[in-house]
């Protein structure tokens, strides 16, 4: 079988991440309206896949993002320098008072029977500002680049946001890029930008231009008005209602070479039953499946791509690149905030079968 994708072999930026930059407020497992202090980690969809190919698997990646010229802006670029991924902003000032703000996003973690909560402030937000134009492609891309993504939660923030999602993709595939976009479908975010209808039709046009799509059944069925599967899943571990929605996507966007996902069975805030499928050009792959004892689950999904796409970019084969993504996803939930803390070692013990003994 021919490869699923043409991934340059050289560039200056392996991948290019489009999205926006967020700050994350997270009182452990005290809720909010008991919680006396938080933990701040720096995250944001998009920018969680280029900081872990960055920190765990040393790859050069950049972030296309808005930056706001006050305290939390500073905070926020130097957790960008520090997982070493590069930075192209369009610079906004702060007015002192409104704005325009790098958003907040609140979760506690839950605990046992007590489910994690997350809720929004992405008040006069400065990536919703975000419009064609403000970034150079053509000078960012000068040297190269070999994947270009983005995400829903980008997407939904405004309406200039999505046709910055379009330019930035195909001006990355003219200068020979793989370009992937994660669903990642947030119902409280596309509910105040005329929810699921817009959703669908902003997306549709998005994924026009993907070869590499992530999302589960929920996503596909929201985000893209793809029918749900006439195949009843035994279990959420079942990937038979997922790889049955696949017709139906790549029938509605015949240039889709790869569509990927984790699943996840939750039997309690702290255990996961955790697994990964992938439709890699006509042929169905599956993970291994683990009991997954979670410590924080934000972000779990972005590692999850984020080694699987390393493992492309690394030109190891579906079945490895899909173990790769499910073993660097299930890794990033045992260590607190968004982004990884994993070490591309310890990714590959785990995908073929290492156990939890101590490191001597």
């Amino acid at each position: 079988m021919q490869p699923a994708l043409n991934i340059p072999k050289h560039a200056a930026l392996d991948l290019v991440s489009l999205g926006a930059l967020v700050h994350r407020l997270d009182p452990g497992i005290i809720p909010f309206r008991k919680a006396t202090e938080c933990q701040i980690h720096v995250s944001g969809g998009e920018f969680n896949v280029a900081a872990n190919l960055a920190d765990c698997f040393k790859m050069e990646t950049a972030i296309a993002s808005a930056m706001v010229n006050y305290p939390i802006g500073d905070l926020v670029a130097e957790r960008v320098r520090a997982m070493g991924v590069r930075p192209f902003y369009k610079r906004f000032e702060h007015d002192g008072v409104t704005g325009p703000n790098i958003a907040t996003v609140y979760s506690d973690r839950g605990y046992g029977v007590r489910a994690p909560v997350v809720f929004y402030n992405r008040s006069n937000e400065a990536a919703a500002r975000l419009k064609p134009g403000d970034f150079d492609w053509k000078a960012l891309f000068a040297g190269g680049v070999r994947w270009f993504h983005s995400g829903g939660i980008f997407a939904a923030l405004s309406e200039t946001t999505a046709e910055l999602i379009i330019e930035g993709m195909r001006s990355a595939k003219a200068s020979g890029a793989v370009v992937s976009f994660d669903l990642n479908f947030r119902e409280k975010l596309w509910k105040v930008s005329g929810g699921q209808h817009r959703a669908q039709a902003v997306i549709g046009r998005i994924v026009e231009n993907v070869d590499v799509l992530v999302g589960n059944e929920e996503d596909l069925q929201k985000g893209l008005g793809v029918q749900g599967p006439q195949v009843a899943a035994k279990s959420k571990l079942d990937p038979s209602a997922f790889f049955g929605m696949i017709d139906r996507v790549v029938q509605q966007h015949p240039q889709i070479k790869i569509v990927a996902t984790t699943l996840r069975e939750v039997h309690s805030t702290n255990r996961h039953h955790w697994a990964a499928v992938a439709w890699i050009n006509g042929e169905t792959h599956v993970s291994p499946a683990c009991e997954l004892p979670v410590y924080d689950r934000v972000g779990g999904g972005d590692g999850f791509a984020s080694g699987f796409f390393y493992g492309l970019l690394a030109g190891e084969s579906p079945d490895e690149s899909l173990k790769l993504g499910w073993a660097h996803g299930a890794l990033l939930t045992t260590f607190p905030g968004d982004t990884t803390m994993a070490t591309l070692e310890e990714v590959r013990a785990f995908a073929h079968g290492g156990s939890a003994r101590i490191q001597r």
